[in-house]
């Protein structure tokens, strides 16, 4: 469980500094990270970076794939670590 922290801790943190990256790369027009890796990143297991780095950088915010699907990853990520928690409990 302890390495489950951890990597999700790495995981998210990655996750919000690349949506923070493209962002800025957005903003001064460079060469974009692929939606795709932004979606893997959140579909990986960071999807709360993923989500507190659109609501802090307003990034992605108007895409229905990003809108929808980030906060259902969420959803399902903490579903699996609710499971996880209670199997772990049980013994």
């Amino acid at each position: 469980m302890k390495f489950l922290g951890y990597y999700l801790s790495v995981i998210n943190f990655l996750t919000w500094v690349t949506y923070g990256l493209d962002k800025g790369r957005a903003r001064s027009g460079k060469w974009r990270i692929p939606e795709r890796t932004l979606l893997l990143l959140s579909l990986a297991g960071g999807s709360l970076g993923a989500l507190a780095a659109m609501l802090m950088f307003r990034h992605k915010t108007k895409k229905a794939k990003f809108v929808v699907g980030v906060p259902v990853m969420f959803v399902v990520h903490c579903v699996i670590l609710a499971v996880v928690a209670v199997k772990l409990l049980q013994g």
